[in-house]
C-alpha cells in the first residue's frame, strides 16, 4: 500500500536564505504589535474588568430581535451594555458594564434584565465577576505566564546551551507579542481563556522549536565542518514533515471548535489559531533556526563534541 507523502523525502529547501528578510519583519511586526498594546490597548473580557455575562436563546428557535433586546437594555441604565449574536440566529451573548455597588448591585442588574428581556428566553449562563476577583485573575494570569518563560529558560539553558535557551526564548516572546497585537487588533476578549491560550501558544512552539534543536544538535555533533547555514537547513528540511503533518492536524480541530465550539472558547480558538498556525509554525522556522547563527553556535564546544567528525553532508 503506497503511503501519503504530505511534504517529499530528501527536501532540500534553503530556508536560511529567508533571514534577512524573515527578521526585519518579525522587528517590525513586534514594533507594531508593542504599539497595538500601548495606544489600542486590549478588550478586557468580564473575567478581568468586571460585570455581567449572560448568555440566552430564544425558546422559540426564532431569530433573536437584538435591537429591542438593546433598547430594552439600555433604557435600564446600566451604561455600556453590548449585544452580539453568535452561532443560530437565535443565539445571543449580552455584557452589561459592571455597576457600581459591588456584588450586590451585580445581582440587581441581572435581575432586572430578566425581568425586562421576559420569559421568552433561556437563560444559558449567568456569569458575575466582581473588580477585586477580575483584578487578582488578571495579576495571577501574568504572574503565571511570566512564571512558565521563566522556567522554560532555565529547563533549556540545562538541556541546550544557553544560546539554544536564548533562541527559544526570543522566539516564544516573538509569539506571544505578536498574539498579544493580534487580540488588540481585532478586540477579541482577553479574558482567562486567553491567558490558557497563551500558555497553550508558548508550550506548542517550544515543543516545535526544540524537536528542531534537538536535530541540529544532533547533526553539530555529527557534521562539524560543514557551514552553518547548511546545517541548519539539513535539520530543519528533516524535521518537515513532522512539523507540517502536526500543524495540519492542529489547525483542522481548531478550525472545527473556531467555526461550531460557539462564543464560550471564541476568544481560545481564535487565538490559538493564529498563535499555532500562522505565527508559531512562522518562528519555529524561520526565526528559531537562524538566530542560532548570530548567537554564535559553534561546533567546537564540549557540549556539542561527539565520537563521530564527519566532513560529509547528509
Amino acid at each position: 500500500m503506497r503511503l501519503l507523502r504530505i511534504v517529499p523525502d530528501n527536501t532540500k529547501f534553503d530556508f536560511m536564505r529567508f533571514r534577512r528578510i524573515s527578521f526585519p519583519l518579525s522587528a517590525v511586526m513586534s514594533i507594531i504589535a508593542i504599539s497595538l498594546y500601548f495606544f489600542h490597548g486590549l478588550n478586557f473580557g468580564i473575567d478581568f474588568k468586571g460585570g455581567t455575562l449572560i448568555e440566552v436563546a430564544t425558546k422559540s428557535g426564532q431569530p433573536a430581535d437584538l435591537a429591542h433586546m438593546r433598547a430594552s437594555l439600555n433604557a435600564l441604565g446600566f451604561g455600556d451594555v453590548q449585544l452580539q449574536q453568535f452561532g443560530p440566529p437565535d443565539d445571543v451573548l449580552i455584557r452589561i458594564a459592571e455597576q457600581p455597588g459591588g456584588d450586590e448591585a451585580q445581582q440587581v442588574a441581572v435581575a432586572k434584565a430578566r425581568k425586562t428581556l421576559g420569559e421568552n428566553l433561556n437563560y444559558r449562563r449567568v456569569e458575575v465577576v466582581g473588580p477585586r476577583v477580575s483584578g487578582e485573575l488578571l495579576g495571577y494570569g501574568i504572574i503565571g505566564l511570566m512564571s512558565a518563560i521563566l522556567c522554560i529558560l532555565v529547563y533549556l539553558w540545562f538541556r541546550f546551551e544557553w544560546q539554544f535557551a536564548l533562541g527559544a526564548m526570543v522566539a516564544n516572546v516573538h509569539d506571544l507579542v505578536l498574539t498579544i497585537g493580534f487580540m488588540s487588533l481585532t478586540r477579541i476578549d482577553f479574558d482567562l481563556t486567553s491567558i490558557a491560550a497563551l500558555l497553550t501558544i508558548l508550550g506548542y512552539s517550544l515543543n516545535d522549536t526544540v524537536v528542531i534543536y534537538d536535530r541540529i544538535r544532533e547533526m553539530l555533533r555529527r557534521y562539524k565542518k560543514m557551514p552553518m547555514p547548511d546545517l541548519l537547513n539539513a535539520s530543519v528540511n528533516q524535521t518537515l514533515s513532522r512539523s507540517v503533518i502536526t500543524h495540519l492536524t492542529v489547525s483542522l480541530a481548531l478550525l472545527a471548535l473556531l467555526l461550531f465550539g460557539g462564543q464560550a472558547i471564541h476568544s481560545f480558538t481564535a487565538t490559538m489559531m493564529f498563535g499555532v498556525v500562522l505565527v508559531g509554525t512562522y518562528t519555529s522556522v524561520f526565526i528559531a533556526s537562524p538566530i542560532l547563527i548570530y548567537l554564535g553556535v559553534g561546533r567546537g564546544t564540549d557540549a556539542l563534541t561527539g565520537p563521530e567528525n564527519k566532513d560529509d553532508r547528509p
